[in-house]
């Protein structure tokens, strides 16, 4: 019974500093990792950074950058892009080919305004308000709702 009661606090204090060690901070643009910078500057040249932050749960950290023209672009802790959002057209470049040939063929008259890695599926949502789910590969999968 004593080694359960010492256990149950062991945990508790656990999940206590884990849950304190949630903290998100606003940062310089000048304090991102290379490969953000260099991804912005590659697929967003003509925006600027108008806020990053730094957002730490735990161990895992992520970065939230908010661009001009309403443009917000998520990076995970190996500073690799997992969601894109815009009220305007995605570039190309940010669209995986398979998906974005998909688009074209069947939605020519639409556009990408988001795109979001989630585990092992993609999924971007057009201009119509259209969500489109697509495996990692980038073969079509369903409609979402």
């Amino acid at each position: 019974m004593k080694n359960l009661i010492k256990s149950f606090f062991l945990s508790l204090i656990g999940m206590t500093f884990l849950t304190n060690c949630e903290k998100e901070e606003i940062i310089s643009s000048l304090d991102l990792p290379v490969e953000i910078n260099s991804y912005i500057s590659t697929h967003f040249p003509n925006k600027s950074i108008l806020q990053v932050i730094k957002d730490k749960d735990g161990l895992i950290k992520s970065y939230d950058i908010l661009l001009n023209e309403n443009v917000s672009l998520e990076f995970n802790r190996k500073n690799e892009i997992i969601d894109i959002d815009a009220n305007t057209k995605l570039p190309d470049s940010v669209i995986p080919d398979k998906i974005l040939q998909f688009v074209a063929l069947k939605y020519a008259a639409n556009f990408v305004t988001d795109w979001q890695l989630d585990g092992n599926n993609q999924q971007v949502e057009l201009d119509n308000g259209l969500d489109l789910e697509f495996n990692i590969k980038g073969e079509f999968l369903r409609i979402d709702n």
